[in-house]
């Protein structure tokens, strides 16, 4: 049974599947993908780590599969993702992905390479103790249950492995969310735009599954437009609205309208539409247990050095 502080939000994972069954409705708003995985990438380079496999956890069509496995062409990758359309997609004869597993096999033996899966990533199709580096760009967000997909990880990553992970915090979209609820005033409760997870509160989260020495940051990312209608383009092209308390109806022409007002009241002094994105970041290690699997203290001691 969960309680509400282990949920995100009421995401309906069906309904984040279907949202995502259709890659060419989502490709709008890779460019905003491709930036943060490469301010994630910036990060990972600092952390000196030779993982024998990686997980790429909401990997959608593959784009960063073929970035990790630059990185770490000895390595064995898997790209998982929940929604079926997405794996199809980086299996396609032009992904990148088959051409560097066609170039990995003539080149290095073993099981060097990309694999495919698909499955959620609360609940993956893993090994414990089976993988040393966790990599997830904007996709944790679209499950309602963080905590569990951080044991997940956890579970899943050897001693002295890594996570890296990127999502959108509580300011992403809050544009659109001031927009609505105007158009919504008087009308119904039910969210339209996504809420989004705190920064600490995934600090927290990761402390109690576990993970050791967790580091969080954060920085906001501003994308104009000229008109609201490729605004609201893009926004539909991240994936939009997975709650299971979503207004199910459509907007009425009055309420469109006003919405529409709305958002061209909050136009900024260039003339532009702006659309804000707070972009969570955080990596921790997975530690050394400190007990046994009888339940005994580990105890260490540091050798003395010589006098």
């Amino acid at each position: 049974m969960n309680t509400p502080d282990t949920l995100s939000a009421p995401i309906d994972l069906a309904r984040v599947r279907t949202l995502f069954s259709r890659p060419q409705r989502v490709e709008r708003s890779d460019f905003l993908r491709r930036e943060i995985a490469a301010r994630m990438h910036e990060r990972l380079m600092l952390v000196k780590v030779a993982p024998r496999r990686v997980l790429d956890a909401g990997c959608g069509s593959g784009a960063d599969l073929a970035l990790l496995q630059k990185d770490y062409p000895a390595a064995h990758i898997v790209g998982l993702d929940a929604a079926v359309a997405m794996v199809e997609a980086a299996k396609s004869p032009a992904s990148a992905i088959k051409s560097l597993n066609q170039l990995l096999s003539r080149l290095l033996p073993g099981k060097a390479g990309v694999d495919l899966l698909c499955g959620d990533f609360g609940n993956l199709p893993l090994g414990p103790n089976s993988v040393d580096l966790v990599w997830s760009n904007l996709a944790l967000h679209w499950h309602p249950q963080p905590d569990r997909v951080f044991a997940e990880w956890r579970r899943v990553l050897r001693q002295d492995g890594l996570l890296m992970f990127s999502n959108f915090g509580p300011d992403t979209l809050r544009e659109l969310r001031t927009a609505f609820a105007e158009a919504d005033a008087g009308g119904p409760a039910s969210p339209r735009v996504l809420p989004f997870v705190d920064m600490h509160d995934f600090g927290d989260q990761l402390v109690g599954a576990g993970f050791s020495t967790p580091v969080m940051d954060m920085e906001v990312i501003t994308v104009t437009y000229d008109t609201a209608e490729a605004l609201l383009a893009d926004a539909r092209a991240l994936g939009g609205n997975p709650l299971a308390t979503r207004a199910r109806g459509l907007l009425g022409r009055a309420a469109w309208s006003r919405m529409l007002a709305a958002l061209e009241r909050q136009r900024r002094p260039d003339g532009k539409l702006g659309l804000t994105f707070e972009v969570i970041y955080g990596h921790a290690f997975r530690p050394a247990p400190r007990v046994t699997a009888a339940g005994e203290a580990i105890i260490r001691f540091e050798p003395r050095k010589g006098r």
